[in-house]
């Protein structure tokens, strides 16, 4: 594997985005997260490299730095979030990205993740925001929303992959292969993921795949998702199958606890919110290995139109690509393989998701609710075992 360079994490989390594009020969020269259990991970997992703890107070990347890579926070972009916009007080900090690369001997490609969210926020404003400002420091961008079940992972999160260069042409990296959406398997023999602490809103029902793995709560309660079996019994993933849905070995988070006042809660938000692994390797072998572009398909935006699932623009331009979200279809894990720390889902959560399903209007699945009831059934019903009779 040859080196393409250094890079530096900026909003690195866990590491994802690092991690995968090392795979591709890119070299983590500096860190920057400011939570102090990703800090931990970081620390473990990649000794040596500085690790900054507040990109505000970052005065310069380091010389000969090729590649930025940036997941900013999504909590002001994401629809579970408090959606105050790019301009909200952690979302906003992808202006200090804008701020270290302008320099002009700046890095060749700048990477930015993000949810999808990000595309409709303020109508658009969001998106215009970032382009815009991409545009005025000299970037051609383009991005392009991807669907980490692609690359074999059994975990429908979508999320936007832009890359900007002031040198290269981003299109060749992101719209290389195209092997559009596979269809949907049998659900009657396979697993199925769905949220139970959903259930009058929304479900995230997911066939042979977990809905996206949330962070939990600003307490540190973990949020898993639950797995229907086709045998009929609920479970719900643990911490170590969540990061192998992300694409990290197992007990990758575990330094989280080491850090002072981190609940082991947290290590569920540090894998909810991390960058999967795999998609971050995909965009390090496509930096590696480009495809000419053939823009023939492409039609300009008009202003006011909504952003659509891949584009690119420079100059206050902007284009739709009509490419899906699925670049590849590497071989696909059955969840089944995933679920090595499960646990039945309890009576009461079991309970609670049957009471929030039957009062809402939602439509599920042909005998989904009759699954749910008879697991409650044979939860409730398991005998009690007595204790053994000590004879003196």
């Amino acid at each position: 594997m040859s080196s393409q360079g250094a890079m530096v994490g900026l909003f690195a989390g866990i590491g994802g985005l690092e991690l995968g594009l090392a795979r591709s020969g890119w070299s983590t020269t500096a860190l920057c997260e400011i939570d102090a259990g990703a800090g931990a991970v970081l620390r473990s997992r990649f000794p040596g490299v500085p690790l900054h703890s507040d990109v505000a107070t970052l005065r310069a990347l380091p010389a000969g730095t090729e590649l930025v890579a940036a997941g900013f926070p999504c909590q002001d972009l994401s629809q579970a979030g408090r959606t105050a916009g790019i301009t909200g007080a952690r979302s906003g900090l992808v202006d200090e990205v804008f701020r270290l690369v302008a320099r002009k001997r700046g890095p060749r490609w700048l990477l930015i993740e993000n949810v999808p969210f990000m595309l409709q926020l303020g109508r658009g404003a969001a998106m215009r925001h970032i382009t815009h400002a991409l545009e005025d420091l000299g970037y051609m961008w383009a991005y392009r929303v991807v669907d980490a079940r692609s690359f074999g992972l059994p975990q429908r999160r979508q999320r936007v992959v832009m890359l900007a260069s002031r040198t290269d042409d981003p299109r060749e990296v992101l719209f290389g292969p195209d092997a559009g959406i596979p269809e949907a398997g049998d659900a009657d023999v396979l697993p199925c993921g769905f949220y139970w602490t959903e259930g009058v809103r929304g479900l995230g029902w997911a066939i042979n795949a977990v809905p996206t793995l949330k962070g939990g709560s600003t307490l540190g309660i973990a949020s898993p998702p639950a797995v229907r079996l086709p045998a009929g019994e609920l479970v719900t993933p643990g911490i170590s199958d969540a990061e192998r849905l992300q694409g990290f070995d197992a007990g990758w988070t575990a330094p989280a606890v080491e850090s002072p006042g981190v609940r082991a809660g947290h290590r569920w938000k540090l894998v909810g919110n991390a960058v999967s692994v795999r998609m971050a390797t995909w965009v390090g072998e496509q930096l590696a290995t480009r495809t000419p572009y053939d823009e023939g398909s492409d039609t300009e935006l008009v202003p006011g139109q909504s952003w659509p699932s891949a584009a690119w623009g420079c100059d206050r331009r902007a284009f739709r690509v009509p490419a899906s979200t699925w670049p590849v279809q590497q071989p696909y894990e059955d969840l089944s393989g995933f679920l090595d720390e499960s646990k039945l889902l309890s009576a009461r959560a079991t309970a609670g998701f049957l009471k929030r399903a039957r009062s809402g209007r939602l439509r599920f699945a042909p005998g989904f609710l009759d699954t749910v009831e008879s697991h409650l059934h044979r939860m409730t019903d398991v005998p009690v075992v007595p204790e053994p009779v000590r004879v003196a």
